[in-house]
C-alpha cells in the first residue's frame, strides 16, 4: 500500500477516534455542542444515546488502524471494508441527520476508498 493510502487511513481512524471523545466523554461540553449543534438540556437528556454512537465510531476507528497495519491481501479487505462503512454511515447521517456530515465523514471516506483502491 501507497504511503498516502496508509497516512488517509490513519487520517480518516483519527478522525473517529475524535469523534469517539466528543461523543463518549465531551458530549455535554460547548466544544461538542457546537459540533453537532446541539443545546445543553438535549446534551444532558441524550447523554447516554451519544455514548453509544462514540463507541460505534471507535469500532470504526479500530477497523480503520487494523487495516493500515495488517498485511495485504486481509488488510486490503479490511481497509476496504472499514473505509465502505465509513462512507455509508456518513451518507446516512447525512440524510437523516445533518448535511454537514456528508462533508465531515462521506468526503473524506471517499477519498481515501479512491487512495486505498489506487494503491492496490
Amino acid at each position: 500500500m501507497s504511503t498516502a493510502a496508509v497516512i488517509a487511513v490513519v487520517a480518516l481512524a483519527l478522525l473517529h477516534v475524535y469523534i469517539l471523545v466528543l461523543e463518549m466523554f465531551l458530549w455535554s461540553t460547548p466544544r461538542a455542542r457546537a459540533s453537532f449543534g446541539t443545546t445543553g438540556e438535549f446534551a444532558v437528556s441524550t447523554k447516554a444515546m451519544a455514548a453509544n454512537q462514540g463507541l460505534y465510531n471507535g469500532f470504526l476507528a479500530a477497523g480503520l488502524f487494523w487495516g493500515a497495519l495488517a498485511g495485504d491481501p486481509v488488510g486490503f479487505q479490511v481497509r476496504l471494508f472499514f473505509v465502505s462503512c465509513v462512507a455509508v454511515a456518513g451518507l446516512y447521517g447525512a440524510v437523516s441527520s445533518s448535511r454537514k456530515i456528508l462533508f465531515v465523514q462521506t468526503v473524506p471516506a471517499l477519498i481515501v476508498l479512491a487512495l486505498v483502491l489506487l494503491a492496490h
